[in-house]
């Protein structure tokens, strides 16, 4: 039984069960304001009670204010409702940022269901995954995208999934799949006690690494939407700010800003894809005043050439994360801000927004390093046994408190590994931390290259080698050798049509201070990066490339 007064089925208890808290636990986090009452639907209706008119969203097909967004999540939940869903349930969303997402997202938080976000460049085989490991019970997508059909894929899949029970489509109608405008039809109110708990399940996540199968991250609104709270505060968010999110909403960061923007009732720019030419052309028409992007995302600026030729005086705040911040492009953007902060932050499914700069910290802080814990959080370096290391130390970045996950569903084995004794999270990253704070990530434990019993970590070779003139972006992974062991191979995306060479960008390095047992040994062009959908380096597809 939920808090609500609802029963909830198998599937929903067990996933509830997995959001336990100590209650002196409890107790602490929420006498420090870490956690209050928080809850997605609270936030709208603040939202419409304190600037109801104001624009939720804003996209090339016109706006919805706050009063609007509540009213249409509402007929949408109804609907959900209607066709069985309850408290508890998990539903699946594979959307871009489109106006049915934000409907979508606040609805499904209105009838207390949970919701799973799939990424759209998934196609079948990981669909199949997510939706039998999070044992959705519906899922809502787009009729078709570019050379995908998504609900006829997911159709297909009912057979084998018995607790699929509803595919819902944006679109065109295809037999089989309920049409999401008909659920928009529903007019008859929900039942008064459907409200849900800030300790309910709030979303049921799925990491997407660059080396191992994903694994089910579930989310309390507590813990998710505590920590954007005091994000408010530090990235200083304003209910004046337009914010446009390049971040996919099906990833957390792409969340993290709709829950900065939703808390402090400002605008959301809608940017459904990606490209250089089109992300220009929202920045020119819509004058964002914060940005939310990859590094990649400004890096495809740079390379098209369009970063000279965009006007970024509207932007006050851009916040980058999911990879390292090359030094030139952090250099080349910030001259562009002349109104603004650009910042770091790093995060993971697990725990949304851990470590991040803040306005105002010097250039070479906020453009070097991850910056400083988020509030509710404590950080350590710690070696491989787990003992904390000295300041400027490097080992393994751990981190605990009211912004972390409980547990991955249903992974004991994970778990294990996962959680060091006094509750402390393996993050897997490599870092260095100084006196005051500021955390450097170095790379990821699975990264280093053993060259001779030499061990290090390539992320510094990669991000000098980011300034080279020729080279658009670059990844450096290990290969065997009978003698020493490991050495280096460099892929390299090219700048422009004008090659680099290996030999080059050794003398390059060289004249850079980087000693030569860090050169790499082999040289690849290829034409694109193999990227996770977050936007990360899939350096497993570039061994096995080498191995081709």
């Amino acid at each position: 039984m939920s808090e609500n007064g609802f029963q909830q089925k198998p599937a929903a208890q067990e996933l509830r069960a997995t959001m336990r808290v100590a209650p002196a636990v409890r107790h602490k986090y929420e006498q420090d304001g870490l956690w209050s009452h928080d809850t997605l639907t609270r936030w709208l209706a603040a939202c419409v009670v304190r600037a109801g008119d104001r624009a939720a969203e804003i996209s090339s097909g016109g706006s919805t204010t706050y009063r609007e967004l509540a009213e249409k999540a509402e007929r949408f939940a109804r609907g959900l409702y209607d066709i069985g869903i309850r408290p508890g349930d998990v539903v699946s969303m594979q959307l871009p940022n489109t106006r049915e997402f934000l409907i979508g997202y606040f609805a499904i938080a209105r009838l207390g269901a949970v919701m799973s976000t799939i990424h759209l460049p998934y196609r079948t085989a990981e669909i199949r995954t997510l939706l039998s490991h999070g044992t959705s019970v519906a899922f809502i997508g787009l009729a078709a995208q570019k050379d995908f059909s998504p609900i006829a894929e997911v159709l297909a899949l009912k057979r084998d999934l018995p607790a699929l029970k509803h595919v819902i489509v944006v679109g065109d109608r295809i037999d089989g799949a309920v049409s999401f405008e008909d659920l928009m039809g529903a007019e008859s109110p929900l039942p008064a006690k459907l409200t849900a708990s800030p300790s309910d399940p709030f979303l049921l996540l799925f990491t997407s690494g660059t080396s191992a199968g994903p694994k089910a991250v579930p989310l309390s609104y507590e813990i998710t939407l505590g920590n954007a709270r005091v994000g408010v505060v530090e990235h200083r968010f304003k209910e004046t700010d337009t914010v446009l999110s390049v971040a996919a909403y099906t990833h957390l960061l792409g969340l993290y800003s709709l829950h900065l923007t939703t808390k402090v009732g400002a605008t959301n720019i809608l940017f459904p894809a990606y490209s250089p030419p089109d992300l220009g052309a929202a920045i020119s028409r819509h004058r964002p005043t914060v940005l939310v992007c990859a590094p990649a995302h400004l890096i495809g600026m740079m390379v098209s050439g369009l970063l000279d030729q965009i006007d970024f005086s509207s932007i006050r705040l851009i916040i980058t994360a999911g990879s390292a911040l090359p030094p030139d492009i952090a250099k080349e953007v910030s001259t562009r801000l002349p109104n603004g902060f650009l910042t770091n932050l790093w995060g993971m499914t697990e725990l949304q927004a851990g470590l991040y700069t803040r306005p105002g910290d010097p250039f070479e802080i906020a453009t070097s390093t991850s910056g400083r814990v988020a509030p509710g959080g404590e950080i350590r370096i710690a070696d491989l046994g787990d003992v904390p290391l000295p300041f400027g130390a490097e080992g393994e970045l751990q981190i605990r408190g009211s912004l972390l996950f409980p547990g991955y569903y249903k992974n004991d084995a994970a778990n294990r590994l996962a959680f060091a004794d006094g509750g402390w999270f393996r993050t897997g990253d490599l870092a260095v931390m100084d006196a005051a704070g500021n955390v450097r990530i170095t790379g990821r434990k699975t990264e280093v290259i053993n060259r001779g019993g030499m061990k290090y970590n390539p992320l510094d070779v990669e991000n000098i080698l980011a300034g080279h003139s020729k080279v658009a972006q670059v990844a450096i992974v290990p290969y065997p050798d009978e003698v020493l062991g490991q050495k280096a191979c460099c892929f390299v995306v090219p700048r422009g049509r004008i090659l680099p060479t290996l030999e080059e960008l050794c003398a390059y390095l060289l004249e850079r201070g980087i000693s030569k047992v860090k050169l790499p040994e082999q040289l690849q062009i290829i034409e694109e990066m193999p990227i996770t959908p977050t936007r990360k380096i899939m350096k497993g597809r570039l061994k096995e490339l080498l191995k081709g």
